[in-house]
């Protein structure tokens, strides 16, 4: 159900071939401060990892905006791997309201259906919600501050109705996993988010 380190590494380093990009940098960014803050509240640190480390996976196909979501969804679920592959679905979507997604819809109709769908079933983990968090903070150069890393999607993706809503949500995850580890979770990237952030 969940590829082991060295697995997600291959599936990383197959996707690169196929797109190299700044997405790769940015999911081992996710990945690195998934497991470093599940490690602080007592999480499965392995599991954290291996989810920051693909849940951008659907953007082997090349550039594509929503569908990336469903593409990785598809791959990793055709490789057993379920627990990720929700992942992939869950992560852009910390109030579960497809509508949020920053940047364009061009996925088919019955993609959009089946992301709509989990969606409504879906009763997140504090996986799901690590991943949503740590995709907030995640860029390619390392953990920053969410309005840094807010404000660099926006300007790449544009912004509508409902993005305000998505933004509020970062912000409760952060509140939710301080309080969860028992720490600020800047605090434990703080030379790094100082030099990401103020550069």
């Amino acid at each position: 159900m969940i590829p082991d380190r060295e697995q997600a590494e291959q599936l990383l380093s197959w996707a690169n071939e196929l797109n190299p990009g700044a997405w790769i940098d940015h999911s081992r960014t996710v990945a690195r401060a998934a497991e470093t803050i599940a490690g602080k509240c007592r999480l499965d640190a392995n599991r954290a990892f291996v989810s920051g480390l693909l849940h951008d996976i659907g953007r082997y196909e090349g550039f594509r905006e929503l569908h990336h979501i469903y593409a990785g969804y598809e791959l990793l679920n055709a490789k057993g791997y379920d627990l990720i592959a929700d992942i992939c679905l869950s992560h852009s979507f910390p109030t579960g309201n497809i509508g949020e997604f920053f940047g364009k819809n061009d996925c088919e109709p019955e993609e959009i259906e089946t992301i709509k769908t989990f969606l409504s079933g879906r009763a997140y983990s504090d996986y799901d919600k690590l991943i949503q968090l740590c995709d907030s903070i995640g860029t390619a150069a390392g953990v920053t501050l969410i309005e840094v890393r807010v404000i660099d999607v926006i300007r790449r993706h544009g912004f509508n109705d409902m993005s305000l809503n998505k933004i509020e949500a970062y912000f409760e995850l952060k509140t939710y996993f301080d309080k969860l580890c028992g720490v600020n979770i800047y605090d434990l990237f703080y030379g790094e988010i100082r030099e990401v952030s103020f550069r």
